[in-house]
């Protein structure tokens, strides 16, 4: 899978810059790197333990904990492998295949757990205004359909990504600003007409969080509409603090996706430190605070 010698192969390598200016401490970050990796692991795992051993856990509300928690594991599988490579064996240098193969999965898991969040705020609007037919509405299929569909909605939109980067042909040195591999990073190291990938790219974005943002502020607001109607204090608390784990999950994974966004698309000269650790944030601190969450 990884290319120790970017002169061996006729397709093009892309190399990863770790943290710039501390090359020499790599084996000592690499020690905080590979804590946060084991937490987030054994963390998502145990959730998934717990959701399937604990019989009063076998609701709607966590069995999609148990689809993020998954999912979460996914994205850390998903990085892991280039970073630790950086940090462990000193690789910085990935082949085309690999490259597109790990960003299709960054970007499809990225998409799923998004929908799973939008299903989630779907589980809070049912439980708040419509207690009484919660359990009717969402049912065990009806949460394995909306599972599914997440699923479905992140594979088949990242699918087409990998195929349209492969046509375009890449020059020059193929530095990645980030320790794994990112479209908005590919894209700007292609050297041909990447516009059609670029607006294609833009498409999945408005089709996925920007649509996922849109009704999770809507349920949210809904919610929040129908818990002031209330007359019972307590019960207005009780109903907000059903809502709060969720929110913090939300607010956890959208901030880190939506600063990078931001980065890539008006600050190119920003310093490459705060490229990487925005990076990181985005797909290490969320796996690693969802379980501590919950």
């Amino acid at each position: 899978m990884w290319s120790f010698n970017h002169t061996a192969s006729n397709w093009p390598t892309f190399s990863f810059i770790g943290i710039p200016g501390l090359e020499a401490a790599q084996i000592w970050i690499s020690i905080p790197f590979c804590l946060l990796y084991f937490l987030a692991l054994v963390g998502n795992a145990l959730l998934l333990i717990l959701v399937k051993a604990e019989q009063n856990l076998h609701e709607p509300q966590f069995y999609f904990l148990a689809v993020l928690a998954l999912t979460d594991l996914g994205l850390s599988l998903s990085t892991m492998p280039s970073v630790l490579a950086i940090f462990w064996f000193n690789v910085h240098y990935i082949g085309l295949d690999a490259c597109l193969t790990q960003m299709f999965f960054i970007h499809a898991l990225s998409s799923v757990e998004s929908g799973v969040l939008v299903a989630m705020a779907f589980d809070r609007l049912l439980a708040v205004c419509a207690p009484l037919n919660y359990t009717g509405l969402l049912t065990h299929s009806t949460v394995a359909c909306l599972g599914g569909a997440a699923v479905i909605r992140g594979a088949t939109l990242v699918a087409p990504l990998p195929f349209l980067l492969r046509t375009l042909p890449f020059c020059g040195a193929n530095i990645l600003s980030h320790s794994y591999c990112y479209l908005p990073d590919m894209l700007n190291l292609a050297c041909g007409d990447a516009s059609f990938s670029a607006v294609y790219g833009l498409v999945f974005v408005l089709f996925t969080f920007a649509v996922d943002v849109v009704f999770i502020l809507a349920s949210y607001m809904k919610i929040l509409a129908t818990v002031i109607k209330l007359e019972n204090q307590d019960r207005n608390w009780k109903s907000l603090h059903t809502c709060a784990c969720h929110l913090c999950t939300v607010f956890v994974f959208y901030l880190p996706l939506i600063s990078l966004a931001v980065l890539h698309r008006y600050t190119q000269n920003t310093s490459p430190i705060l490229f990487t650790s925005m990076s990181n944030a985005y797909l290490l601190m969320t796996p690693l605070l969802n379980p501590l969450v919950y």
